[in-house]
């Protein structure tokens, strides 16, 4: 794996060896981007040169539909560096995206940043990928300005994108109605969520099921539908299997929203440590039982399910 530069501005930027620039958001840094990316890579080793991806925090989204409360994304901004850390890219430029930004014309956009600040040797851009204010800026555009400013422009074909047939939003949209496996499979890798964990009401316990409760700081972080799945989850680096309930555990009292976590064949204290998780299914939708003690017999048959499914 290279060591992936990560620039906060445009101006920290010094520029790179016959750049190969992609352009995007790369939210969830799925089986597409991941397709972008490597074409990306392709292209640089054919010419000696270094891999680029301009990207943008906050998501453009945030600052154009402030009024939109529910945006959600699958990744926080530490997440998704570390899944780019993984493609091989050389250079991540997280360029601040702000009002002034979202107005730069298309023009503007091609002069300022892909040939003088980037320097760029060639672009490499996904099917019907727009830019620059209003999304004006085109495919034909980027190839005009190639022509007059010696920069090459190659494009995913349409059949390619079409062929793999995902998004972010459909991957969004399958986490919300807890199909896991569907996302799983369009992002090429598991589901993940990353949190503190924080102290809880400590019920699960005296049912033999202690819980890690996760606190997860980033507000736009799309958070699966309720319920309980199987997991994996690290720690210090290492992997170990368990069982995840999302929701308001309605058998206990409270019914404040949580995210918690059993680990199985687990039993130190990881207050304040940070836990990541990884959902691999599905087991069941939140139910109420009539006490404890039941709640405890279908916990320890949720067991046995994600035992199995984790095998």
């Amino acid at each position: 794996m290279r060591n992936l530069k990560v620039y906060r501005h445009l101006d920290e930027f010094y520029g790179a060896l016959n750049p190969v620039l992609t352009i995007g958001t790369f939210d969830g840094v799925h089986l597409g981007h991941q397709k972008i990316l490597k074409s990306v890579e392709e292209a640089a080793q054919e010419i000696a040169g270094e891999s680029v991806l301009l990207s943008f925090f906050p998501h453009p989204r945030m600052v154009l539909e402030p009024q939109d409360k529910n945006i959600q994304l699958l990744n926080s901004l530490d997440e998704k560096i570390s899944l780019l850390k993984r493609s091989g890219l050389q250079h991540l430029i997280l360029h601040p995206f702000d009002k002034g930004f979202s107005e730069m014309s298309a023009e503007q956009f091609i002069k300022d940043i892909i040939i003088d600040r980037i320097k760029t040797h060639k672009v490499v851009i996904g099917y019907d990928h727009h830019f620059g204010h209003d999304r004006s800026g085109s495919l034909d555009q980027l190839r005009e300005q190639g022509l007059k400013h010696n920069f090459e422009v190659e494009e995913i074909p349409a059949a390619d994108i079409k062929k793999v047939s995902i998004s972010s939003t459909k991957i969004r949209n399958a986490l919300l109605e807890g199909n896991v496996t569907l996302a799983n499979r369009f992002l090429g890798y598991h589901y993940f969520m990353r949190g503190t964990v924080v102290e809880g009401d400590r019920i699960g316990r005296s049912m033999n099921f202690p819980t890690a409760n996760i606190y997860i700081e980033e507000k736009h972080k799309l958070i699966p539908k309720n319920g309980v799945y199987a997991v994996h989850v690290e720690n210090r680096g290492i992997l170990m299997k368990g069982m995840l309930n999302i929701g308001r555990r309605p058998t206990l009292p409270g019914k404040d929203f949580s995210i918690e976590v059993h680990i199985f064949d687990f039993n130190k204290e990881i207050y304040n440590e940070t836990i990541q998780v990884e959902l691999i299914e599905r087991i069941r939708d939140e139910k109420k039982f009539d006490d404890l003690k039941s709640l405890e017999e279908q916990l320890n048959k949720d067991k046995e399910i994600a035992l199995s499914i984790l095998k």
